[in-house]
């Protein structure tokens, strides 16, 4: 009696420690493959990033509906984490191959930098609400004069007075800046349509030089974020290294395929973010 006593208290802890084992094998396989999905969707928004920027319409989405039990602000700190590594990449590689004009990039990528730090301290202050209604309006109006002004940005001819670029480029940086910290969405999109309009670059100098734009605003986000604590680095990181695999490949399409395709890409993102925002800002 005692022999068949003891040998069903074995069975029965035996059988709870495999349930046991079962139940942390099939959580670790979730886990392993939430976190894959969050990676694939960083690869496509650093391929996105860096010809046009707008990798946030893949990789928020995707952040927010893996991990929906966590806080919002942790996951938008995730992800400026994961896109600060690619859009830097994607800014070197350029660098590498189109001649940059630094005499006023580099003054507006420090602007640029300090107007996010001021942006996203606003966001602390205010509610972007009103900024969100806008917005759909606000791409509308780039997308209309793109599609009107067939050889907008497929000529590259700029401003002869380099005092106007640097004041010019300085007002951009910091205004785009400030909206990066602020708010977000489009940030590349808007860069490159001022730079093009303003400054008279073609499509591939104005994406080029948009990258070193974002790479400072978003530097500036990421580090406001992570002495808040609102960065989960573990899953940044393992993004970051997806982002910079899909930053090269974005990078040799633009600079193989030229402004032409930039073009189209830029048309084609700028419609999506029109359809996000209008989606976020008007339907309840």
């Amino acid at each position: 009696m005692i022999l068949i006593a003891n040998r069903w208290y074995k069975w029965r802890w035996m059988n709870a420690t495999g349930q046991r084992l079962a139940a942390a094998t099939k959580k670790r396989l979730l886990a392993m493959t939430d976190l894959w999905l969050v990676v694939l969707a960083s690869f496509l928004a650093g391929i996105m990033d860096a010809m046009v920027g707008g990798g946030g319409l893949v990789t928020v989405p995707a952040l927010l509906s893996t991990y929906p039990a966590l806080p919002p602000s942790l996951l938008l700190g995730t992800n400026k984490c994961s896109s600060v590594f690619g859009t830097a990449v994607a800014a070197l590689r350029y660098a590498q191959r189109v001649r940059l004009d630094w005499a006023w990039l580099l003054p507006a990528a420090l602007v640029a930098f300090a107007g996010s730090w001021l942006g996203a301290w606003t966001l602390t202050r205010t509610d972007p609400q009103l900024l969100r209604k806008l917005l759909p309006l606000i791409l509308l109006f780039v997308l209309l004069y793109t599609l009107m002004h067939r050889q907008f940005g497929m000529l590259h001819s700029p401003l002869r007075s380099q005092r106007v670029r640097l004041l010019l480029a300085m007002a951009i940086g910091g205004l785009i800046g400030w909206y990066d910290g602020f708010f977000g969405p489009g940030t590349g999109s808007f860069f490159i349509f001022l730079l093009i309009r303003l400054l008279g670059v073609d499509f591939l100098h104005a994406s080029a030089s948009a990258k070193v734009l974002n790479a400072a605003s978003n530097l500036a986000a990421v580090l406001l974020l992570a002495a808040t604590g609102h960065v989960w680095w573990q899953v940044g990181l393992a993004m970051a290294a997806a982002n910079v695999a899909g930053s090269l490949l974005g990078t040799a399409l633009a600079l193989r395929h030229g402004a032409v395709l930039v073009r189209r890409v830029f048309i084609v993102m700028v419609i999506l973010l029109i359809i996000k925002a209008g989606w976020q800002a008007y339907v309840p």
